[in-house]
């Protein structure tokens, strides 16, 4: 199954944060927050101006996002946990150095 959102809404599955801490500490499932990062799954096409011109969203797929700590609904589909938030959620996008994507 295929899910395209309406309008200005964006499709967004959670990175999982990393389970140690800089000193090594492992951190409990109980003890973990929600991830507030992101790799947008899919796009809108944008909203509608006054005249009826379509305003194309700023973040596209693939793009890796933060999101409010209450952004977006949480829905399932395909058996993936996913968020369908509006772009105006989104606080940013993260952009790699040169350096960083090679070395990925």
């Amino acid at each position: 199954m295929t899910f395209r959102p309406l309008h200005d809404r964006v499709v967004v599955r959670r990175i999982e944060a990393e389970e140690k801490t800089a000193g090594g500490i492992i951190i409990p499932d109980t003890a973990k927050e929600k991830p507030q990062e992101g790799e947008v799954v899919a796009v809108g096409p944008g909203t509608r101006d006054e005249s009826g011109k379509v305003a194309a969203l700023d973040v596209k797929t693939g793009d890796r996002v933060l999101f409010g700590k209450w952004s977006g609904t949480e829905v399932r589909i395909d058996g993936q946990d996913l968020l369908i938030m509006k772009e105006s959620d989104i606080m940013g996008v993260i952009e790699q150095s040169a350096k960083a994507q090679k070395a990925a």
